[in-house]
């Protein structure tokens, strides 16, 4: 029996699933393993997918990482990345500026830069421009796939379909996520210092001693880890939503939509639960040195 039948066995869909369940409480179980199922058998697939399709994984890392059509003409992924980290991380330095000037501590603007744009709106920016981009497209390229019956094709012919068009999406974008927030990290570090320094007329020795005592290497460390635990459950998101897309053309438009939605709020969660774990009782800064 094929991956899908599998899933579409143990926990079907519709009004029988629901004919068989108690009302909301049972509906709302009957999803949550049915979205247990498909996570389960993504990451389970991981291992089959980087031994066959390592063509095909190779092909989504190129995809994903620069784009394909018009998007390759500006980078793609990457320079979308790029542009809203700069965007971000200078809301950061003008909020931060002002803010603090309020109270006569300006010059503080570079450890507020380091702390904030770390462990907080790096990931978080990062995490929306990956599901916008990349996430969005993946939704709706299988939930094309679907209503086209590609992928019950692929069954037929004995082809793995989660592990084909999942798992080495989940690949890919674990691969790309590592240059892409480097490269947003750096971003983010060069928009505040241009930000505070060029537009706010903060010399450059007061920023940069200032950011460079609080930027710990450790918070460098855990939010590259953030980032990559958003990008798992981006990818598990969208292709979840756009896998099991049904409606024709209009019903691929809501699973885009409904994917998008449960991204930010996913996105946003990680980013909340990550920053109480490891700075909820301890914020590992003493401003008294």
């Amino acid at each position: 029996m094929s991956s899908t039948q599998v899933l579409r066995s143990r926990f079907p869909r519709g009004a029988a699933s629901a004919d068989r369940l108690v009302g909301a409480p049972g509906r709302f179980l009957d999803s949550v393993g049915h979205v247990a199922w498909f996570v389960i058998t993504a990451m389970g697939s991981i291992g089959h997918a980087l031994r066959y399709y390592r063509k095909e994984t190779l092909r989504l890392i190129a995809e994903i990482g620069m784009g394909t059509g018009a998007m390759a003409v500006i980078g793609g992924t990457s320079a979308i990345v790029g542009f809203v980290s700069l965007s971000g991380s200078s809301l950061v330095a003008i909020q931060g500026f002002a803010s603090l000037g309020n109270i006569g501590v300006e010059a503080f603007t570079g450890f507020f830069a380091a702390m904030i744009n770390v462990r907080s709106a790096a990931p978080l920016v990062s995490g929306v421009a990956l599901a916008a981009v990349v996430g969005a497209g993946a939704t709706a390229e299988l939930g094309a796939m679907r209503i086209s019956e590609e992928i019950d094709a692929l069954e037929v012919m004995g082809i793995k379909s989660i592990s084909y068009l999942v798992s080495t999406r989940i690949m890919a974008g674990f691969v790309v996520i590592i240059p892409l927030y480097a490269m947003a990290m750096i971003l983010s570090f060069l928009s505040g210092q241009v930000t505070t320094t060029l537009f706010y007329g903060q010399s450059t020795g007061t920023y940069q001693h200032y950011f460079s005592t609080f930027l710990r290497p450790g918070d460098v460390f855990w939010s590259f880890v953030d980032a990559i635990i958003i990008s798992i459950i981006v990818m598990l998101n969208h292709c979840y939503y756009g896998y099991f897309a049904s409606g024709g053309p209009v019903g691929v438009g809501e699973a885009v939509g409904r994917a998008m939605r449960a991204s930010l709020v996913a996105v946003a969660l990680v980013v909340l639960f990550v920053a109480l774990a490891l700075y909820g009782v301890d914020p590992n800064f003493n401003l008294t040195v």
